[in-house]
């Protein structure tokens, strides 16, 4: 659920002029999401939101520019944690299940860790296909991937 509420605040934020909490609280209340303010600053420190001017001398929430590393790890590891069902792998390939909607994001993630054995993820509503190279590494890979499932 977390997942799923934290891609829905980085769309309403992408697509958005969200200046407080409260406002995002409300876009989330609207989209179907029973949050709190409590909650919604938790995912705000989560997701690593900033507030940077708006065209109005005022400020709104946008999404970082600038990925910190360890702030992607924690993510991951809360990702894989939190949606992972099972994963599988073949020849150069890794499969990785998860539960309906949260593929895309966790995907975005390990794209983002720049993880130099990973050439690319495809990802569909609950299924990730990681492209290993060279297929020699995937036991690499699948051991990274555990260990962070914890």
């Amino acid at each position: 659920m977390k997942a799923r509420r934290q891609m829905k605040v980085q769309e309403i934020i992408s697509k958005q002029i969200i200046r407080t909490q409260e406002e995002l609280a409300d876009k989330l209340h609207l989209a179907g999401f029973d949050v709190t303010q409590a909650t919604v600053s938790r995912d705000i420190k989560e997701m690593g939101l900033t507030k940077v001017p708006s065209a109005d001398d005022d400020y709104r929430y946008a999404i970082p520019t600038e990925v910190h590393p360890s702030n992607l790890q924690d993510r991951l590891k809360r990702l894989l944690r939190e949606t992972v069902v099972s994963i599988n792998d073949t020849e150069s390939f890794i499969v990785i299940r998860t539960i309906p909607g949260n593929a895309h994001a966790l995907a975005g993630v390990v794209d983002n860790s720049n993880w130099e054995e990973v050439i690319g993820t495809v990802a569909g509503d609950d299924t990730i296909l990681l492209v290993i190279k060279p297929k020699e590494v995937v036991p690499v890979v699948l051991k990274r991937l555990t260990t962070l499932l914890g």
